[in-house]
């Protein structure tokens, strides 16, 4: 059994700095959870909590049903695969692999077996006899987890570990962190700042800020349901707008307005801009509520476009704006909009687009999937 319980943990330091505050979290047994958040957040002093690297300040830490605040490290049953893989630079692979091994005193035959299972999962076999100086950044971050697989650990601890790779490196690496999760069948409990890799390595995610949990939920739920402002604009690439407005009511319609600011002969012209709710959102409660108050919109750059076929079907969503600057991906476009002289907008849209840089282009806003937040508590109103 190797589940995770963390309950009412804290973490300060002295001088009255407090890095991780009331932590709570279940982390089930044979689950790929993923923290993560900006730096300083307090993501791997969670991590190193669990591991028995950082002293517990308050609450109470379970691995199993074993209470372990006080158990050392080596006696905890996990292994932990760090940023710098801190691999031994005079010992082979096949040494710095069994290394732990040979400390708790396994006899040779198992770790021999051990070493090699390990290294035919990771297909490393053929590296067993260099030295760290002659392996890639890759082929030494799998010596590094094929160190921490052979202990049979009931827990993976990985702190940033694939953040030294180049992007193309990093990308094939969380495909074999997968598959070795699924391989190895162990809880595995990972730390990044990089919500591409949370994304599409998690079963669950918990998102941090300040030391604090925001929220904890599968990845498409975070990504389609964010509870809060700061969950929105850190799940998403490029990130979900931001636009200050309000909601108004015209008669059985309830639109979001905001302002386009334009500069007239030196002098501020404002001109509202009116986006329609459609009916399904305007009749949940929560909204009812913010009618004639001040509110922020978010939409994720997907939901904006710019194409012929959207623009008729969002009829009372459609905004002008000037294309600042295009990137084309490939496979898509990012297009960096201007409303105005303040409000800025990314879309994300197809790389059939003709929109160039320079343009005056209207778009239209898939209004099904616009999200209200609370102006003073950031706090979600609707998605």
């Amino acid at each position: 059994m190797a589940s995770i319980s963390l309950r009412h943990i804290y973490k300060k330091y002295p001088g009255g700095v407090t890095a991780v505050s009331d932590f709570n979290l279940e982390v089930k047994d044979k689950e790929f959870l993923v923290l993560v958040g900006p730096s300083g957040c307090g993501k791997s002093t969670t991590l190193r909590m669990i591991a028995g690297l950082e002293e517990i300040t308050e609450g109470e830490l379970f691995i199993g049903d074993r209470l372990v605040n006080d158990v050392a490290p080596k006696d905890r049953k996990i292994a932990m695969v760090f940023q710098n893989y801190a691999l031994y630079p005079h010992m082979t692979v096949f040494e710095n692999m069994a290394f732990g091994l040979k400390l708790n005193k396994t006899p040779k035959e198992e770790i021999k077996r051990r070493v090699e299972d390990a290294a035919r999962v990771l297909d490393i076999t053929h590296l067993l006899d260099r030295k760290p100086k002659a392996l890639s950044g890759g082929q030494k971050q799998r010596v590094a987890l094929g160190r921490a697989i052979v202990r049979n650990p009931a827990v993976f601890l990985l702190d940033e570990p694939l953040s030294n790779l180049d992007a193309k490196l990093r990308a094939a690496m969380r495909t074999e962190l997968t598959k070795l999760h699924q391989r190895v069948a162990t809880t595995f409990v990972y730390v990044t700042h990089d919500q591409v890799e949370a994304m599409t390595m998690a079963t669950r995610i918990v998102v941090m800020k300040d030391g604090l949990i925001q929220q904890v939920d599968t990845p498409q739920n975070l990504y389609d349901a964010p509870c809060n402002k700061f969950v929105a604009g850190f799940i998403g690439t490029p990130q979900m707008n931001f636009l200050d407005g309000r909601l108004e009511a015209k008669g059985e319609d309830v639109y979001f307005v905001f302002d386009r600011v334009t500069e007239v002969n030196m002098k501020p012209q404002v001109e509202p801009v009116l986006v329609k709710l459609p009916a399904e959102k305007v009749a949940d409660p929560a909204v009812k509520e913010y009618i004639g108050k001040e509110i922020i919109a978010g939409i994720r750059p997907e939901c904006i476009h710019d194409d012929a076929a959207n623009l008729a079907m969002f009829p009372d969503a459609v905004v002008d704006t000037d294309v600042e600057v295009t990137e084309l991906m490939g496979a898509e476009i990012y297009l960096y909009l201007k409303v105005g002289d303040e409000a800025k907008l990314t879309a994300r849209v197809s790389s059939r687009s003709t929109s160039r840089a320079g343009d005056k282009i209207q778009v239209a806003f898939d209004t099904a999937r616009i999200h209200l937040f609370d102006k003073d508590t950031e706090r979600c109103i609707a998605h």
